[in-house]
């Protein structure tokens, strides 16, 4: 069962009749209709922080790579280092341009096996990590696109774990550990203790076709822990409160990971990865700008391109920015001047009103990942 498309020619996720049986506000994310909301975004933000939440991220990208030499090709093209993990872990990691390491995307890897690796990218690049992949792979590789055959439900929140053991899937795995799982249907479904909350979490891989179990029983199991729907407007303040890059605002062709504070994702003693040159150099050298995170001293919410100043003088703009929930502030990223120190009292301009700001380091609010 592949993913439909709406009469608008957006493609619709396989748990496309549960939004709307839920009433939920959908809304085009690279070419897919997903729900935004379901009740709202704060309410549904405050489910994640203190109980658990169920996402509908079935838009993610998941291109397989399979054989001989399939673990050579990704750690040779990506810019983490797969020798850092083992067979059942995960990794974040970065596609770059070979000749200016600008980010193409940010992606996590789940390594399976040297011979099966399960690339997870951002939906509006899939396609283009998936050419390039494909530009250079031996023939003994094989690049399978399961972008719209397999869903994917983000399970986040302090109380994730217990809705999981009651279904009795594996939940004792640490940090970007990855198990399998058989449905009541008999299908599979790829359990990792992984998110992009900043909650103890996990995200399920399962076939198109069990999405619609699998989301019901989710719901059903976890109606006495307060579990709640949960749309993509809450997981935009959740990550943005963590201070998680969002490739396409944050993260663009134009920035490294070295401007970007994403040093940590380059496997620096590698041979070879798309723009191990580039990156070398400018870790060198230092990055012209950085992405700084913001956190407002007044009222008002930063939002993207507005521009961050020191009186007269532009210091860069706003990348991604939100009103806080949990702070009950505005908190931004932002791309600005290297020279800019954490603690630094600048100022946005939103839309010609000045708003006080503190240049801080993320995340904003504690991180319960472990």
């Amino acid at each position: 069962m592949a993913s439909p498309e709406s009469t608008t020619g957006l493609v619709q996720s396989p748990l496309h009749d549960r939004h709307v049986a839920l009433g939920a506000k959908t809304a085009e994310f690279a070419g897919w209709e997903m729900p935004l909301e379901y009740t709202g975004v704060i309410a549904e933000h405050t489910a994640v922080r203190e109980a658990v939440g169920v996402f509908d991220v079935s838009h993610l990208g998941k291109v397989e790579v399979r054989g001989e030499g399939a673990y050579e090709l990704v750690n040779s093209c990506l810019s983490n280092d797969l020798d850092k993990i083992e067979p059942g872990r995960a990794q974040y990691t970065l596609c770059c341009e070979e000749d200016t390491a600008g980010i193409v995307d940010d992606l996590i890897v789940y390594l399976f096996a040297r011979d099966h690796l399960l690339l997870v990218p951002n939906a509006a690049n899939t396609a283009e990590v998936q050419r390039r992949l494909e530009a250079v792979a031996p023939d003994t590789v094989t690049i399978t696109d399961q972008h719209r055959s397999h869903a994917v439900l983000a399970v986040q929140g302090p109380r994730s774990g217990d809705l999981l053991e009651a279904l009795g899937m594996p939940t004792e795995g640490r940090y970007m550990s990855v198990a399998e799982h058989t449905l009541e249907d008999g299908s599979p479904v790829t359990v990792c203790r992984s998110g992009y909350t900043g909650e103890k979490g996990y995200e399920l891989i399962a076939p198109a076709a069990s999405a619609g179990l699998l989301w019901d029983t989710l719901m059903s199991a976890g109606a006495d822990l307060g579990v709640v729907p949960c749309g993509l407007g809450a997981r935009d303040t959740l990550r943005l409160e963590m201070g998680y890059p969002l490739h396409g605002q944050d993260l663009t062709r134009q920035t490294t990971a070295v401007s970007s504070g994403l040093s940590w994702a380059v496997g620096w003693k590698k041979p070879a990865f798309w723009g191990r040159d580039a990156l070398l150099a400018e870790k060198e050298t230092g990055a012209r700008t950085r992405l700084a995170g913001l956190r407002a001293s007044g009222r008002g919410v930063p939002r993207p391109h507005m521009p961050v100043v020191d009186g007269d003088v532009v210091l860069g703009e706003v990348t991604s920015g939100t009103f806080s929930p949990t702070l009950r502030t505005g908190v931004a990223l932002a791309r600005v001047d290297a020279a800019v120190e954490d603690g630094a009292e600048v100022t946005v301009d939103v839309r010609g009103r000045p708003l006080a700001v503190t240049v801080t380091k993320p995340p904003f609010v504690e991180t319960h990942t472990a």
